[in-house]
């Protein structure tokens, strides 16, 4: 449980203002469950401290079709969900419902796949501006309305924050290599931040040592400033001295036609340590076979690097989600090949 103090909702201002985009008098919808901190950051603090509307739409089990006809029907004009949403949404004919009223839209929760921000351009001519933050913080990094967004790249530093990539030995990371995502607090705790676990001193300690809180997210910076997402710092693959990230082998995977959804993390291998495990759920017309499992793996060593392809495969019929729409990976690492 995460301590906040009075100083948390309006540090949300910049969420509702310079990421949401919303508009005074405007709609604004975000999918997200009351009683997880998405619920907050985008149906109650920055939004109606910027004069914005917020529009709740409550649904027992998520229908596209139901969504895009609420949309329709109540002119939403900003609009934020979690890059799952999008993948289903982009599976839809989206010309059947009236979105002149929709003028941007916001993803996160998980990295977002280059392939559905482009789907989704081409359907709705709106890019998708993509977002990284916890419950522990508001936005700590974000593509902003004055940015030309990089498909699946989280933005640059929110100015509420002072972010640095380190290497595991602390030293700070230069432009192209891999490292945790921290925040340097310093004397003054910046407004937003989390003071601290709950009743729990010890996890406290443990993520925030010497003014540096450490996110345990996984991240890398090109020359331009932008971060784009690598994983949680235990889902990061080690197979054969290779550090592989899940998210671009989930991101290769999503470019064959046959894939819908999918997962990656890492099976333990007495050679290689760890081997990359794929679990897919597959796309309508397409049915499970070894034949299949072949295709996208070769696919995927055409799209990426070769050491990076999935040497396990599991087609499912859905990917275990919490109620926010985030994959629980561990659940699937929990469970045996």
């Amino acid at each position: 449980m995460v301590a906040l103090d009075y100083a948390y909702p309006l540090a949300h201002i910049v969420t509702a203002s310079f990421w949401h985009n919303v508009e005074e008098n405007g709609r604004h919808l975000t999918i997200a469950d009351t009683g997880w901190a998405k619920a907050v950051w985008g149906k109650m603090y920055g939004q109606m401290l910027a004069g914005c509307s917020i529009f709740v739409y409550d649904h027992q089990k998520f229908k596209p079709t139901d969504m895009l006809e609420v949309m329709s029907k109540y002119k939403i004009t900003s609009f934020c969900a979690p890059p799952t949403i999008f993948r289903v949404l982009i599976r839809e004919d989206c010309s059947n419902y009236d979105l002149s009223a929709l003028k941007y839209c916001t993803t996160a929760g998980e990295a977002l796949n280059p392939n559905v921000y482009q789907s989704f351009y081409e359907r709705t001519g709106i890019k998708l501006m993509e977002a990284f933050g916890q419950t522990e913080t508001t936005v700590q990094l974000g593509t902003f309305p004055w940015m030309e967004p990089k498909p699946g790249s989280m933005g640059i530093p929110s100015p509420q924050y002072d972010v640095v990539l380190l290497k595991p030995d602390g030293t700070l990371c230069k432009d192209g290599e891999q490292g945790q995502i921290a925040i340097k607090t310093g004397q003054i705790i910046p407004a937003g931040l989390f003071k601290g676990y709950s009743r729990d001193e010890e996890l406290t300690r443990q993520v925030w040592q010497d003014g540096m809180y450490y996110t345990g997210d996984v991240a890398w910076r090109d020359e331009d400033g932008y971060y784009w997402f690598i994983g949680r710092a235990d889902d990061v693959i080690k197979s054969s001295g290779y550090r592989i990230g899940p998210f671009e082998v989930e991101s290769a995977l999503m470019t064959h036609p046959a894939v819908v959804e999918c997962a990656v993390t890492g099976v333990p291998d007495e050679i290689r340590g760890q081997i990359v495990k794929a679990t897919i759920v597959l796309a309508k017309g397409n049915c499970a076979s070894d034949e299949l499992a072949e295709e996208i793996q070769n696919h995927v060593k055409k799209v990426t690097a070769p050491c990076k392809y999935p040497r396990i495969i599991e087609f499912v019929d859905e990917l275990p989600k919490t109620i926010s729409g985030k994959i629980r990976r561990f659940e699937i690492r929990e469970k045996k090949n």
